[in-house]
């Protein structure tokens, strides 16, 4: 065994760093000595020192099994950078050609090799099974423990054959690390890796410095994230999507809002991710779009904020991708959107899976799902989660401890449903207790007859909103626990019983309520409650000088829905000007679109507005590609009925699509489908109705001009004048 100061002198001559952090030390020591050991520390705790350093000291090769090809080469770069000796750490994965894994074989029976990555595959291979008798391993480290477990957020069905490999290979002390594990999956991989005493190491899992907050998932989230990184100018970020698609929508959206940003998924080919990982770490871009395959392995120590797009599957996943930020002790914001049709969503997702992957995906999601809508410190719900007790009653930077809800006193509702699960004998989840309480005869509470107990339905006359907080609100207060064996049942712990016979005060908070209904009025239909009604008023008078100069109806010029939305969103550049309805490149093209900027610069100023620049969101917009095709369809003068044909669609949805194109500026000429279609006086009668009116709107136009002319002649008419005049 190395004395202390051995130890920091070998910590100093490897690695550089004068002192050991945490449990680092003690850790070390206990492999040192031949012991199994078990290490739960969380992401940026300096886990992978516990094994790299050990195996520089011990006779033999160090095994690591790890289920990431990028962490394993970041790790190994890292390790023969440190030393002096080529090859002291080399990795075995199907990334590597035959000459490679000869070089790395030949290495390691020469004992230049103190450090073998190995992927949990290739550990199943025959040879590499064969090869690894051959050699004394020092220690087998399993990295990422938690995959062993169902019951983890990343499992995997091949890490469960590592024990019976390790008896094969020959046996040699097993350190298993994780940075996420509640009590369950720390059962589970113990069991599994048959090292159930294995001595313990559990560090903190309460990182100071990470802010939490949960926000309503609107159809504005887009908006919300691109405002929140706007704020955030230049600092280095992690948005995390659940699918390949959704990343790739986003990274395209922030990057038409100037936001330096890219996608990064599995999709991807290797190069295009490498280079991606490296220019973020080089800080060329600020912002990744990610699925989960992005973060293990990536040591930024500034990243400043992760946000969540979707809600993760589990708590766990939570934890770890939200570990990413401030890994430096700085600031760290931990931003989630939730939406309960997202949970749906991902239910929905499981169908087809055997049924217990299903139960414990369930479950997991029920976890994350109570996070997000409640009301207590998430501080103190993510601690308790992972077995931890947090004390404080307020940790004063989580979105629910800035801003508490009222308290209400449920003092005797918290005897109900603790003598509910004292009645059903401890042996059901909250979902079938809450059932219970509220007095609902599920076929299981029939089939069970719990429907004939004297307590069934003893809640009935409560807000049926208030019982699955209060159970989780109890579990936080010790009166409740989850059985560790059948994860989910609820179980009174002795001060729970005690509360049933000597009740003392006990107070809650309710769940956020989570409305997937609402959206910012930025986005309803012709106009906005933000709209500035003097700026409005000056946006009118400007377009008629200007129509009445051009001698064209107003109109013409802008339609009302651009004027109200400019009077909203103040753009004061042309550019900026493009992102409003009805405006399109055609449109600031013309001399009179820098009139109205102008004036709303001046506005601006005048009246000391403070303009959210980025709430109009320059989207990317889906109908675009449709749009390309019809312009290219009207350019090679094919009959509108036949582009709609050709594209699937309606001929009136196609009319929208052309009034549209040519509503925000852009020429159409459709004079070769009027000829056909269309009597030549009829054309010019409504062209001339237009020329004439104040009002471009339909139902105006089709009672003037009355039932000679049917709806469809009228809107292609207008179709005609208004590429002409106003483009």
């Amino acid at each position: 065994m190395a004395n202390k100061k051995n130890l920091t002198e070998a910590l100093k001559k490897n690695f550089g760093f004068d002192s050991f952090k945490g449990d680092q030390e003690a850790i070390i020591q206990n492999l040192l000595q031949g012991n199994d050991t078990f290490v739960l520390m969380p992401t940026g705790g300096g886990k992978s020192l516990c094994y790299q350093l050990p195996s520089l000291l011990m006779e033999g090769v160090a095994i690591v099994v790890s289920p990431l090809i990028a962490l394993m080469k970041n790790q190994v770069d890292f390790i023969n950078n440190l030393s002096d000796v080529d090859g002291v750490a080399h990795c075995l994965n199907s990334s590597l050609n035959k000459a490679s894994i000869d070089q790395v074989k030949k290495d390691v029976r020469e004992g230049h090799t103190k450090l073998l990555y190995v992927a949990p595959e290739s550990l199943t291979k025959e040879e590499n099974v064969e090869f690894l008798k051959s050699v004394k391993v020092s220690f087998y480290a399993i990295d990422e423990a938690h995959c062993i477990s169902e019951w983890g957020h990343d499992f995997r069905p091949e890490y469960r054959r590592i024990r019976p490999l390790i008896n094969d290979i020959g046996v040699a002390p097993i350190i298993a690390l994780t940075a996420t594990a509640t009590d369950k999956v720390r059962t589970d991989i113990k069991k599994n890796l048959g090292i159930t005493d294995a001595k313990e190491f559990k560090s903190s899992f309460n990182r100071p410095n990470l802010y939490y907050e949960v926000r309503n998932k609107t159809n504005d989230v887009d908006k919300d994230i691109i405002r929140f990184i706007k704020q955030h100018t230049g600092k280095s970020g992690i948005i995390y999507c659940l699918s390949r698609k959704k990343v790739e929508e986003l990274a395209a959206i922030l990057q038409t809002n100037d936001i330096k940003a890219a996608a990064y998924h599995a999709g991807l080919d290797t190069v295009t991710r490498s280079q991606t990982q490296d220019d973020f770490l080089m800080e060329k871009i600020d912002v990744i779009v990610a699925t989960i395959a992005f973060g293990m392995g990536i040591d930024k120590p500034d990243v400043r904020f992760v946000i969540h797009y979707d809600i993760p599957k589990s708590l766990e996943g939570y934890y770890q991708e939200t570990g990413r930020a401030g890994r430096d002790g700085g600031e760290g914001i931990c931003l989630a959107f939730y939406a309960n049709k997202d949970l749906q969503k991902l239910d929905k997702f499981m169908e087809g899976k055997p049924v217990a992957e299903q139960d414990i995906g369930r479950q997991l999601l029920q976890e994350t799902a109570a996070y997000a809508e409640s009301s207590v410190c998430r501080r103190k719900m993510l601690l308790h989660y992972f077995g931890e007790t947090y004390e404080k009653e307020n940790c004063g930077n989580c979105d629910n401890c800035l801003h508490p809800k009222k308290k209400r006193e449920a003092t005797q509702q918290l005897v109900t449903a603790l003598k509910a699960i004292a009645t059903t004998k401890e042996n059901f989840r909250s979902d079938y207790i809450e059932d219970f309480i509220v007095g609902r005869e599920t076929n299981e509470i029939v089939a069970h007859k719990h429907h004939e107990l004297e307590d069934f339905g003893a809640g009935a006359d409560e807000d049926e909103k208030i019982w699955n907080p209060l159970l989780r609100q109890a579990m936080l207060a010790g009166y409740i626990k989850k059985d560790v064996e059948n994860y989910g049942l609820l179980k009174l712990t002795a001060e729970g019983r005690k509360f049933i016979k000597k009740p003392v005060t006990f107070m809650i908070v309710e769940d956020n309520e989570f409305n997937e209904e609402e959206e910012s009025s930025m986005e309803h239909e012709g106009g906005t409650s933000a709209l500035d009604p003097t700026l409005n008023a000056m946006l009118v008078d400007l377009r008629k000088k200007v129509s009445k100069r051009m001698g064209r109806p107003p109109y013409v010029i802008f339609q009302d829905v651009s004027l109200e939305q400019m009077a909203t969103d103040y753009p004061v550049t042309l550019e900026e000007l493009k992102n409003i309805q009805g405006v399109g490149e055609g449109k600031v093209k013309h001399p009179y679109a820098q009139e109205f900027v102008d004036l709303i610069k001046r506005y601006c100023e005048e009246n000391d507005i403070v303009r959210q620049a980025d709430l109009r969101v320059r989207t990317v917009a889906k109908k675009s590609v449709l749009k390309v095709s019809i312009i290219q369809s009207v350019d090679r003068k094919i009959a509108l009925d036949d582009i709609a044909n050709a594209k699937g669609i309606e001929f009136e949805e196609l009319l929208n699509e052309v009034e549209a194109i040519v509503y925000s500026g852009t020429k159409l000429n459709i004079d070769y489908f009027l000829e056909d279609v269309m009597d030549e006086d009829h054309v010019d009668d409504i062209y001339e109705y237009f020329k004439e009116s104040e009002t471009d709107d339909l139902e105006t136009a089709i009672e003037e001009l009355g039932e000679d002319y049917s709806e469809d002649e009228i809107r292609l008419v207008r179709i005609k004048f208004i590429s002409e005049m106003a483009n």
